[in-house]
């Protein structure tokens, strides 16, 4: 399976993969987002270790399941070859009601076929208040 763009990615490609991936994750359907991973993808998301698209999908329906109205914007921050480095904010809202608005790095490495087969990820979460929301 091909997942375009193909590395080696240019500015324009790589916004590409970007923009792909924000729509991807704000489905918030964990079988769409595991797509774009190749079967043996290996993640870092903050201090949990995922290997493979089955893992993934567990942890993304767990995530949203938790993670209630998510809503992410991803911004490319640099690409070299088959890498790609993103800047990225999201927000979202716990059981309680209680606001979160998460600001993170990511890393990403990416197959000769355009999937993901690397993806770390260095997260930090901040209450906010429902009014102080910038993410609709």
């Amino acid at each position: 399976m091909k997942k375009y763009p193909l590395p080696p990615f240019n500015e324009e490609t790589a916004k590409q993969k970007v923009q792909m991936a924000e729509d991807a994750w704000n489905s918030r359907n964990p079988e769409i987002v595991a797509k774009a991973y190749t079967m043996d993808s290996e993640w870092r998301n903050r201090t949990q270790f995922i290997n493979g698209r089955k893992e993934i999908e567990g942890f993304l329906a767990d995530k949203w399941n938790k993670e209630k109205e998510y809503k992410l914007k991803k911004e490319l921050w640099g690409f070299r070859e088959n890498r790609i480095a993103v800047r990225f904010e999201y927000e979202y809202h716990n059981e309680s009601g209680q606001w979160f608005r998460a600001y993170g790095n990511e890393l990403w490495e990416f197959d000769e076929n355009g999937l993901m087969r690397k993806r770390y990820a260095s997260i930090n979460d901040l209450e906010i208040e429902e009014k102080e929301r910038t993410l609709f």
